[in-house]
């Protein structure tokens, strides 16, 4: 396996701070592969892509992209990787091919070579109708499909998005994920940031997990959902007839073979008495338990509107590990 970032026991601490904003982290990036760097706010993922594309100097530990330390050869770095931010930085003056050429022409590319790679890009991003439109006149999604166009000109071994999505309507969303995937199929990696744990788990062959400063685990979406305790999951709309919720909980909780509850919700129909929505995490085959939960909630006279088979996703396995509290 080739690899294409190398991290090893990366530390950061900024001066006056209490805490190490990175704290040890180590995890290696395969060629072609698109890494998912989750975690919350403050967790120390930004401070971890700043270092990995040269904005921030690490404290300790070594890094490397595309087999050169960042710290000690910053400009060849630069050379290897390309950013899209989450905040579009596009040059206002010039109008989209116009960002794609001198981009190219900073980064040294030959003028035939950049002529024709940004026609190419433009075109593969869905924006061969738009090459002479300023940026103020383009989309959200346009100046993000822009931003990777831009990223993409000097031929990057590894390409770090931030938010890739964020604000983008659900076709541009689409359409996004779909040249990641086909960046994935060139050989691109990817290295990417999100608090989308949907778009994580659905483009990421792996995700690292990070929490102050520290890395908790990483492994495949698949193979964290699967070790998350109580991965298979039951959703049980209810009429309370007079429970308050934290009542309800254990009382679910109580049935053998679930392994917690949670309350992901609450409705008011029209006319109605408002229904309550609990997630139900069990051990076991979820189906296998339909029944037994159907007659606790009869046994206690609480009316149920419906009763769901789930599983459990990656933003289980992310509250799981980081907890719920806000940041």
């Amino acid at each position: 396996m080739t690899v294409a970032v190398e991290v090893t026991d990366l530390v950061k601490r900024y001066p006056k701070s209490g805490s190490k904003a990175v704290d040890g982290i180590s995890f290696d990036v395969a060629a072609g592969e698109v890494f998912g760097l989750l975690g919350p706010n403050g967790a120390g993922k930004t401070t971890t892509v700043g270092i990995l594309t040269t904005r921030v100097l690490p404290t300790g530990g070594r890094a490397l992209v595309g087999g050169v330390d960042v710290a000690a050869d910053p400009v060849a770095t630069r050379r290897k990787v390309a950013v899209v931010p989450q905040r579009v930085n596009l040059d206002r003056s010039l109008n989209a091919r116009q960002n794609l050429l001198w981009h190219a022409a900073y980064h040294g590319v030959p003028r035939a070579e950049r002529n024709r790679l940004a026609d190419e890009l433009l075109d593969r991003m869905g924006l061969s109708d738009k090459r002479k439109a300023l940026v103020d006149d383009l989309s959200g999604g346009q100046a993000q499909r822009l931003m990777i166009a831009r990223a993409l000109i000097h031929r990057p071994e590894v390409l770090f998005l931030d938010e890739p999505s964020t604000g983008l309507d659900p076709q541009a969303r689409l359409f996004v994920h779909d040249r990641i995937d086909d960046l994935r199929a060139q050989g691109v990696t990817v290295v990417l940031t999100t608090h989308d744990m949907d778009e994580a788990e659905k483009l990421a062959d792996r995700v690292g997990v990070v929490d102050h400063g520290k890395l908790l685990t990483l492994d495949t979406p698949e193979a964290l959902i699967k070790a998350l305790p109580g991965s298979g999951t039951l959703d049980a709309t209810l009429r309370p007839n007079g429970f308050a919720p934290a009542d309800l909980v254990p009382l679910l909780a109580s049935v053998d073979g679930v392994e917690r509850v949670e309350q992901i919700g609450e409705r008011e129909p029209a006319g109605a008495e408002p229904e309550l929505r609990l997630r139900l995490y069990v051990g076991g085959e979820p189906a296998a338990l339909l029944g037994p939960v159907a007659q606790t909630l009869h046994e206690q006279r609480v009316p149920v509107s419906g009763l769901a088979l789930g599983q459990a996703t990656l933003e289980d396995v992310f509250i799981e590990l980081t907890g719920r509290e806000l940041r």
